[in-house]
């Protein structure tokens, strides 16, 4: 599970302009026009053509939990790539991210001022620059522990040395034992 990368992709899908497919049948049918074809879809799915077929004439209504899931996960990755890209570029460019983040924030900094981990529940917003780092970084595949990187070293700029004016010294901090994370556009 990559929670990140799953933070962002659920803030994106948030901006869908038109929901999903929802019932097992459209999802197939959905699949099969974009790969062209059931044996594509069977492949993808780790199932056989013909089940892939069964779903797409409705013989087969409920698939297990796993496939399921996998199913639900390849359509969303699929919807409106358009909207995904607008999305995308607006928070980049113009917008920015906002992430709201429950966990065990750390940061090293000289000896003499307090360093200590502790749980903090942060909800701050990343200027455009870092939301272009974060969406630039998980289209060329970073991941779950760069994409935390990118997140802990905005953190650092925007909300501990405040864009320069406090906390000059610090030099990383840490995002560990999350508890609750989210992205929003």
């Amino acid at each position: 599970m990559s929670l990140f990368g799953d933070g962002l992709d659920a803030a994106v899908q948030k901006a869908f302009t038109r929901p999903a497919p929802k019932s097992a049948g459209a999802q197939m049918r959905y699949l099969v026009k974009q790969l062209g074809g059931t044996k594509a879809v069977a492949r993808m799915l780790r199932i056989s053509q013909r089940t892939v077929e069964r779903y797409v004439k409705d013989q087969i209504r409920k698939p297990r939990p796993n496939l399921a899931a996998r199913l639900e996960r390849e359509v969303k990755s699929r919807w409106q790539p358009q909207i995904r890209a607008k999305a995308r570029q607006k928070a980049a460019t113009t917008d920015g991210i906002v992430v709201d983040v429950h966990a065990r924030l750390g940061y090293t900094a000289p000896i003499g001022t307090t360093d200590q981990d502790r749980i903090r529940h942060l909800t701050v917003a990343l200027p455009p620059q870092h939301a272009a780092r974060l969406f630039d970084a998980q289209q060329q595949g970073a991941g779950d522990d760069r994409l935390r990187e990118l997140t802990a070293e905005a953190l650092k700029e925007v909300y501990f040395q405040d864009d320069g004016r406090r906390a000059g010294s610090l030099q990383e901090v840490q995002i560990n034992d999350v508890i609750h994370l989210d992205f929003e556009l």
